[in-house]
């Protein structure tokens, strides 16, 4: 299975569509489901803040899919890890995908370079369909719309990111990101892309704008220590 063939959940759902295919039928070997729960677990920890939970969540995914020796679903393990930085705003090198370049899939490839903001045309074409649009748009307007269209929020944050990234965000992206994180009660996202807002209000010279989203900031950082 490649990348393009991603039905819902980015690469969440490539790799556990993999999994499935890897099993061949009943019955489901024990890697399989503990790399699935620890894989969902480690995404919704780390994007609600919980570093701790999301560390032990991921050694635990990495490990089970790792005893396969399948190079291909090793990678997107290490690629849904980074793109939930980029849906949170934390643009760094993907240092887990690194060591395994050289044996990924080109799909693999080309998602690394997308989430780093280096995909050329030929890799680009080889991203789902959702991240090509919103990737290949020829306007910040209709990024923004395609953005707004997908259907899956973590898919949405990412390519957001992505965006971002570039240059290329538009209030209505922000708006969206915002709106998606806040949807799905995500606070590390929810606090980076209000953070961004606030920015620029600062930017505009709206003193109203940016103190009200400091104070929705306050709300949720306030909701992270609140017993």
């Amino acid at each position: 299975m490649t990348l393009n063939a991603l039905p819902r959940r980015l690469l969440a759902a490539s790799l556990l569509a993999s999994l499935a295919a890897c099993a061949g039928g009943p019955p489901v070997p024990d890697w399989q489901m503990n790399a699935q729960s620890a894989i969902a677990r480690f995404e919704s920890a780390y994007l609600a803040g919980n570093a701790r939970v999301e560390a032990a969540e991921f050694a635990r995914a990495r490990q089970q899919v790792a005893a396969t020796g399948k190079v291909d679903l090793l990678a997107r393990v290490e690629l849904l890890r980074c793109a939930t930085r980029v849906a949170s705003l934390v643009f760094e090198e993907c240092a887990g995908f690194a060591p395994l370049r050289l044996d990924a899939a080109a799909p693999e490839r080309a998602y690394a370079a997308y989430l780093a903001g280096t995909a050329k045309p030929d890799q680009i074409a080889l991203l789902p369909a959702a991240h090509r649009d919103a990737a290949g748009a020829a306007t910040d307007a209709a990024a923004a719309a395609a953005v707004a269209g997908m259907g899956e929020p973590l898919s949405q944050l990412v390519a957001a990111g992505v965006l971002l990234r570039a240059g290329r965000a538009s209030p209505a992206l922000l708006a969206t990101a915002v709106e998606t994180a806040s949807a799905q009660g995500w606070r590390r996202p929810l606090l980076a892309w209000l953070g961004v807002q606030a920015l620029r209000a600062d930017k505009a010279g709206d003193a109203q704008e940016a103190q009200r989203l400091r104070r929705r900031m306050d709300l949720v950082q306030g909701a992270a220590t609140t017993p």
